[in-house]
């Protein structure tokens, strides 16, 4: 749960959550939504995946990012469970 907690605490990694939250999109797709090098997205999308809220899918030369609703759904009833 760390490691989801790290991931989330930067805003451009929130950002790129918001985004395939609407579709499946390749890492070109994500970076011409932002104003930062490949490399920068790169590193922010390998955060996501070894936090375990993105999942992977090769396409012959593209990577496809999608949103791991699992780990966002535990994620939400771990928070519902401090409240009580």
């Amino acid at each position: 749960m760390n490691e989801v907690f790290k991931a989330l605490n930067d805003p451009a990694r929130r950002e790129i959550l918001k985004l395939l939250r609407k579709r499946d999109m390749t890492a070109g797709e994500i970076a011409a939504k932002f104003d930062m090098t490949a490399p920068s997205i790169s590193h922010h999308l390998d955060k996501l995946k070894r936090a375990g809220l993105v999942t992977t899918v090769r396409e012959g030369q593209f990577i496809h990012y999608s949103i791991n609703t699992t780990v966002v759904d535990d994620l939400i009833q771990y928070i519902l469970t401090l409240k009580k």
